[in-house]
C-alpha cells in the first residue's frame, strides 16, 4: 500500500510539473511586437536583443474620475489598450461590449487592466467619460478612460502602440484615429498581440493569450 501511494504521490507531482511547464511554454510562445509592420518575434530571455525590446513609453492622462494615471498604475500587471471616443455611432460600442468580456472575466484577479484612450478628447471630458463609464457598468478599478492632449493621445497610439500598423507612421495629429484594434500589453509594458476588437473569436484568444502572460509572471 506505501508503494501505491508513493506512486500515486510522484504521479500527481509530475502531473502538476507538466501543467505548469505547459503553460509556461504558452506564454513563451507569445511574440513581441517590436515595430509598426506589426511582425511577430520571439526573443529568449538569453538573446541580446531581450534587453532592448520595444516598450510603451510614458505617459500621463485623466480618468473619468479625474485622477492622474501614468505607466506606474499599470507596471505588474497585464493590460489591455484601446482607442475609442464617447459618442462614435459605429464601432465603438461593440469594442466596448466585447471589452466588457475581458473586464467580466478578470475583474476579480487584480492582475489586468484595461485603458481607453479618447480619440475626441475636445468631447472627451471628464465628465463625458464618467457618463459613459456610469452607462457601461466599467469598474473603475480595473478599467481607465483617458483623455488628454490629442497630439500626446495619437501620438502614442500610433508610435507606441503601433495602433494602425505602418500606415499610421505616415499620418499625423490632423488625421482622425479611428480603429478597432486591441493591443495586450504586458507586465513589462511590451505589446504582446494585436486583436480585432469587434470580433468575439478574437476576444476569446485575447482572454487566453492573457491567461497564458498572468500564469508565468
Amino acid at each position: 500500500m506505501k508503494i501505491l501511494k508513493a506512486i500515486k504521490i510522484i504521479f500527481y507531482i509530475s502531473l502538476i510539473g507538466f501543467l505548469v511547464l505547459g503553460c509556461k511554454k504558452e506564454a513563451a510562445e507569445l511574440p513581441f511586437y517590436n515595430s509598426a509592420d506589426w511582425e511577430s518575434q520571439w526573443i529568449a530571455p538569453t538573446d541580446p536583443d531581450y534587453d532592448r525590446i520595444h516598450t510603451i513609453e510614458e505617459f500621463a492622462f485623466q480618468d473619468q474620475n479625474n485622477q492622474r494615471i501614468t505607466n506606474d498604475n499599470f507596471d505588474g500587471r497585464v493590460y489591455v489598450a484601446n482607442f475609442f471616443f464617447t459618442t462614435c455611432p459605429g464601432i465603438c460600442p461593440k469594442m466596448t461590449e466585447n471589452m466588457m468580456l475581458i473586464q467580466d472575466e478578470f475583474e476579480d484577479s487584480g492582475k489586468v487592466k484595461i485603458l481607453s484612450h479618447s480619440v475626441t478628447p475636445w468631447i472627451d471630458t471628464v465628465k463625458q467619460l464618467k457618463r459613459y463609464a456610469k452607462e457601461y457598468n466599467i469598474n473603475d478599478k480595473m478599467w481607465h478612460l483617458a483623455t488628454g492632449p490629442k497630439e500626446t493621445i495619437y501620438s502614442i497610439a500610433r508610435n507606441s502602440y503601433f495602433i494602425e500598423g505602418e500606415m499610421g507612421l505616415q499620418l499625423s495629429s490632423d488625421d482622425f484615429l479611428h480603429t478597432e484594434n486591441f493591443i495586450l500589453v504586458d507586465q513589462k509594458r511590451r505589446v504582446r498581440g494585436i486583436y480585432n476588437g469587434t470580433i468575439v473569436s478574437q476576444i476569446e484568444l485575447l482572454i487566453e493569450d492573457i491567461n497564458s502572460l498572468i500564469i508565468v509572471n
